[in-house]
């Protein structure tokens, strides 16, 4: 993707957003700071090599300090390489592991005679390997992403380092989309507000302690968000529809829950559709009112054929999914998880995957995990099931208030609420993390948010900022490290701290 490509698009696109949702709010927000924008000095596509400068320098500060940030774990392999071992089993012509998994921890073990799941928490099987074999559950996109490095320097290398050099591009894509709303006229946000905003990403929120971990969860949480920023890129106004699909699907071989976020692309493909001389629903209308009016004035060709190109990449990657679904198990629709040698198998045969039974449990941990301070050394400990949502990055909340709307935050909300419940009705809460890492597969929706919010970032924000940065940086710098930090229990059943 070339760094001007948003830009390239922008005075067309600012006609229809500025006068209904730019107008009323520009004169009180934008009047306080009325800096001139440098890159945009030289005409809109200003100069290439300016406006390259912006996102490499993003990148490049990202991925050093995500390097950094690993000391001396940066040479290593970390040791659930998951990824790495299924780019080597593929290179050797196979699905399943090459011999016996490396560890113990999240792998999928079928019985090819009777077609279920391998006696549990049994590892090895001297003789019958080619009975029961052992598949990577996960959805595969990361080991597609990671095989030219396997190939070259094998199942030693040094994995986390590798994921936290590609955990820069996130921000630098963020950065990207926030300047073309910016260019575009639909945010209101400064260049200095955009970088703000970026940096909270980048080391104010869980997407810090999932960039250096390595390992097969974290791993995935990584590439997703960077797919994720490109299909709000790509998806905005259903500019580039084959893209913003190709983007959906390649998240979905990532994190399988992101699929539901197409929500947002159809409803921005149709607010692209409408015809643009409906008259705007009276000011006094109701919530229904504006839903018939918004529906009637949409133009159906062009939305439908919208529709069709989005979809066409998002039906040939799940037809690779399924494919390789019954390659391995003999059933298009399992991935994997009902095989996994975990200790919480029969929780898992009783409830399934995903139930409400869980949602108790998982909810009380997104709204109400804290630390837990005493005064005994280190004084402070982290239950494994991490950290609330809100306490990790504050600033989020500032996204329920917003002093701004538009069809876009409508259609970012509603993408976002199916995938967030979907999660808290997951068998596990994420567990072992640092904060709740399953917000990372729509993340990318709330900056968004934020930055058409139209709230003034003030010195209030700003601290709530650093006390995020100062939070998620303790994260990163402790997690899987100083385990003196973190409660020991091992069983999932203490979430708040024992009296």
């Amino acid at each position: 993707m070339e760094p001007s490509e948003p830009e390239s698009e922008a005075a067309p696109e600012a006609a229809p957003e500025a006068a209904p949702e730019a107008a009323p709010e520009a004169a009180p927000e934008a009047a306080p700071e009325p800096e001139p924008e440098p890159e945009a000095a030289s005409g809109p596509k200003g100069s290439g090599w300016r406006r390259a400068a912006w996102p490499l320098g993003i990148y490049l500060l990202c991925a050093l300090v995500y390097s950094l940030t690993l000391g001396d774990r940066a040479l290593r392999p970390s040791p659930d390489n998951h990824y790495v071992h299924l780019a080597q089993s593929w290179l050797e012509g196979q699905l399943h592991q090459v011999g016996a998994p490396p560890g113990t921890n999240d792998w999928a073990c079928f019985d090819t005679e009777t077609r279920s799941p391998c006696p549990n928490n049994r590892w090895r099987f001297p003789g019958e390997e080619d009975r029961y074999r052992f598949y990577v559950s996960f959805p595969p996109l990361p080991a597609a992403v990671i095989l030219p490095a396997v190939a070259i320097f094998g199942t030693d290398l040094p994995d986390r380092l590798f994921w936290a050099l590609l955990a820069g591009f996130a921000p630098m894509f963020l950065f990207l989309l926030l300047r073309r709303l910016r260019e575009a006229g639909r945010s209101l946000r400064t260049r200095r507000e955009d970088l703000l905003l970026t940096i909270l990403f980048a080391f104010g929120t869980v997407y810090y302690f999932v960039s250096v971990q390595g390992t097969v969860w974290f791993s995935a949480h990584v590439l997703a968000s960077s797919l994720l920023f490109l299909y709000l890129l790509f998806g905005l106004d259903a500019r580039r529809p084959l893209l913003a699909g190709l983007m959906l699907g390649l998240a979905f071989w990532t994190r399988p829950t992101t699929a539901l976020l197409c929500v947002f692309f159809a409803i921005e493909a149709l607010a692209a559709s409408r015809a643009p001389d409906r008259p705007a629903p009276a000011p006094d209308a109701t919530s229904w009112d504006r839903l018939r009016e918004f529906l009637a004035a949409v133009r159906w060709r062009p939305a439908l054929r919208s529709g069709l190109l989005f979809a066409a990449p998002i039906l040939v990657i799940g037809a690779l999914a399924m494919w390789m679904n019954h390659a391995r198990f003999g059933d298009p629709m399992e991935f994997g998880h009902t095989y996994l040698q975990v200790r919480w198998r029969p929780r898992i045969e009783r409830w399934g995957l995903f139930n409400y039974h869980y949602f108790a449990k998982n909810l009380a941990i997104f709204t109400a995990g804290l630390p837990w301070l005493s005064q005994l050394p280190p004084f402070l400990k982290i239950s494994r099931h991490g950290l609330a949502l809100w306490f990790t990055t504050p600033n989020l909340l500032l996204a329920l208030w917003p002093r701004r709307s538009s069809t876009t935050q409508v259609a970012l909300w509603v993408a976002i609420l199916p995938v967030a419940l979907i999660n808290l009705a997951y068998q596990n809460s994420g567990w072992v993390q640092f904060g709740y890492r399953f917000a990372l597969d729509y993340m990318p929706l709330l900056m968004l948010l934020l930055a058409l919010g139209g709230r003034r970032f003030r010195s209030g924000f700003v601290a709530l900022a650093l006390f995020a940065i100062v939070v998620n940086t303790f994260g990163a710098i402790t997690f899987d490290r100083l385990w003196q930090f973190y409660d020991g229990d091992l069983s999932q059943a203490v979430i708040f701290q024992p009296d």
